[in-house]
């Protein structure tokens, strides 16, 4: 496989977890498959319920074509920015393969970090909600969904303490049954 920017070969590392093919100068990543999620859930746990969703609403993301190839397949890959986010990245139709330039995976943990805390907080009962129903359709395992749901009863948890902690201290202070 080759580099879509410096069109050297690419050389294969373990990245959080997962087998991930990189460009040693210009320092992309290539993640073939579900490995974009698989880092990320590595990267920061506390993320795991969210998803990347980059195909699931269509209305949502833009798409635009540019002058690279999948290192994979060999297509022209189009970059897709998705939703509200400025992230960017470039992905293979054929595949699914996301090539992200140097930056962009870390770009992509803030954007996440950003949306969980704005629906942890705002869209609460929606999330977990629809946590609930992932866990039996998917689409990831029955396991992996349990934990999502988990996640954010353990978030909510945590962020509920610190933004209210006279009421905390309150419930803390109740009979125990």
């Amino acid at each position: 496989m080759k580099c879509p920017i410096c069109k050297i070969k690419l050389e294969k590392a373990i990245f959080y977890g997962v087998e991930i093919d990189y460009c040693p100068k210009c320092l992309g990543i290539f993640f073939e498959g579900d490995k974009l999620r698989l880092a990320k859930d590595e990267r920061d746990k506390n993320l795991m319920w969210l998803d990347i969703d980059l195909w699931k609403e269509e209305k949502k993301f833009r798409i635009s074509s540019v002058q690279k190839l999948c290192p994979s397949c060999n297509v022209p890959l189009y970059e897709v920015s998705y939703n509200d986010s400025d992230v960017k990245v470039d992905v293979c139709n054929l595949c699914y393969g996301i090539w992200l330039d140097r930056g962009e995976f870390k770009a992509i943990i803030d954007y996440l970090k950003k949306k969980a805390n704005y629906e942890i907080l705002n869209n609460y009962v929606k999330n977990l909600v629809g946590e609930a129903k992932e866990i039996f359709t998917g689409p990831e395992t029955f396991k992996e969904e349990i934990l999502d749901f988990l996640i954010i009863l353990k978030l909510l948890n945590c962020k509920f303490l610190v933004q209210h902690p006279t009421i905390s201290k309150i419930i803390s202070n109740l009979p125990k049954i």
